[in-house]
């Protein structure tokens, strides 16, 4: 441990290399420049032994033999009571799927006297909820063996875990908000998944929501004072910028992101459908995959712009980046973004961004053109002033060249270690 600095107890549910979304790599940038300032342990349920970090303790429990824990026992009776429920799982992904909590139990117990590992193979799929209970049960074995000031929780799945450690050591309980529920899934929802919301975040000490808009849903939809909450802002780690030569003559629109109701695709689409009608030479490039993936492929088609509209499914960072580097404008829709790092990176390739209100990014990347997520015709105008007036594109990309300068993780690991203090954590 180094001296004299703070110790963090962090619990994550993704970890790269093993990622499936934004959170995963939140995590690993956060805790990476928090621990310039801080003495930090991440917990993880899965995590690959040869992936190494630099100053932070990884643990992966997949990789912990649970017969050496003290006192660990599995508790298939969780604090709430778990019944089948069609409620979207994963954060970053809304697949209408029913998840079930029977099922047999996939940590040995002590009495096997064999090694018991917590098998783990697919972080979203499957039974979630009783990984998520299950992953309580050993990260709160595992707390007790380890020495720390302040639990770092983030998002609802390690909200149980964070919970039976901060009952079990009295130590302060900070809960990192991503992303919501009502985000994901609308205001209406309710479930399993927003009731554990609700309770942790009630239980917390102190919330760190990523954006205002995000704490505003806290207090709007989950009835917590925002006098409980210490906005963080994500930040972005620097990424080279390049330009290269595209295949075809036409300006491009960009769109990055889930293909999920929260991310505004069918938005996009009209967007794009307003833009054609008054100039047809503009293509727009929806990359990305989702449960949305084939609605959007069949509307372009009735829309008649399909030979304007492409759609690339999942693509890996460097054809991302391929992307950010021939494209004129990035369209973000979003209907609820907690907050919204695409836009950041595009940002960072010189990129003038029309992005929705109804967004956390929107927040600090004030040099981009903002639009309400329902007005597609406002955001078509936006993205029609930039494709052809040059002063106004210059003028936008500048602006926000500015605004990155205070989108960092050091900014963002500094004011959660200001906000510790604040609540006399350490």
């Amino acid at each position: 441990m180094k001296e004299n600095l703070p110790k963090v107890l962090m619990l994550g549910w993704e970890f790269p290399p093993i990622i499936n979304g934004g959170l995963g790599v939140a995590c690993h940038d956060l805790s990476g420049a928090m621990s310039k300032i801080a003495d930090i342990t991440m917990v993880v349920p899965k995590s690959s032994l040869e992936f190494k970090t630099d100053r932070v303790k990884l643990i992966g429990i997949n990789n912990i033999d649970v017969n050496t824990l003290p006192n660990y026992t599995y508790n298939s009776n969780s604090t709430f009571d778990l019944h089948s429920i069609p409620v979207d799982l994963d954060p970053y992904y809304n697949a209408n799927v029913t998840y079930s909590v029977a099922g047999s139990k996939s940590v040995k117990s002590k009495s096997d006297n064999k090694p018991g590992l917590f098998d783990i193979d697919n972080l979203y799929g499957g039974d979630v909820i009783k990984k998520v209970s299950e992953f309580s049960d050993i990260a709160s074995s595992l707390a007790s063996t380890l020495d720390f000031d302040v639990i770092h929780a983030h998002d609802w799945m390690t909200m149980m875990a964070g919970m039976k450690i901060k009952e079990q050591t009295g130590k302060p309980l900070a809960m990192h908000i991503h992303s919501l529920e009502v985000d994901r899934s609308g205001p209406e929802s309710r479930g399993w998944v927003y009731d554990l919301e609700k309770k942790g975040m009630e239980y917390a000490d102190v919330l760190m929501p990523v954006s205002n808009f995000t704490a505003q849903n806290i207090h709007q939809y989950y009835g917590i004072d925002k006098k409980k909450m210490s906005v963080i802002h994500n930040g972005s780690m620097v990424v080279p910028s390049f330009k290269s030569k595209r295949c075809f003559n036409e300006k491009t629109v960009l769109f990055v992101g889930r293909l999920t109701r929260q991310k505004g695709p069918e938005r996009f689409l009209e967007i794009a459908a307003r833009v054609l009608e008054k100039d047809p030479n503009v293509r727009f490039v929806m990359a990305g995959t989702g449960d949305y993936f084939k609605t959007m492929l069949e509307q372009s088609s009735y829309k008649h712009i399909g030979n304007r509209f492409h759609m690339t499914g999942f693509l890996n960072m460097e054809k991302l980046h391929y992307l950010f580097s021939v494209s004129d404008v990035y369209c973000m829709p979003s209907v609820s973004e907690p907050f919204g790092l695409s836009a950041v990176e595009a940002a960072q390739f010189g990129i003038p961004c029309v992005i929705s209100k109804q967004s956390g990014v929107s927040e600090v990347l004030k040099g981009a053109l903002t639009f309400d997520h329902w007005d597609v015709n406002k955001a078509a105008d936006h993205i029609l002033s930039l494709l052809n007036d040059p002063v106004l594109k210059t003028k936008i990309v500048n602006d926000a060249y500015q605004n990155l300068d205070n989108i960092t993780w050091d900014i963002s690991a500094r004011k959660i270690i200001d906000s510790y203090s604040s609540y006399n954590f350490i």
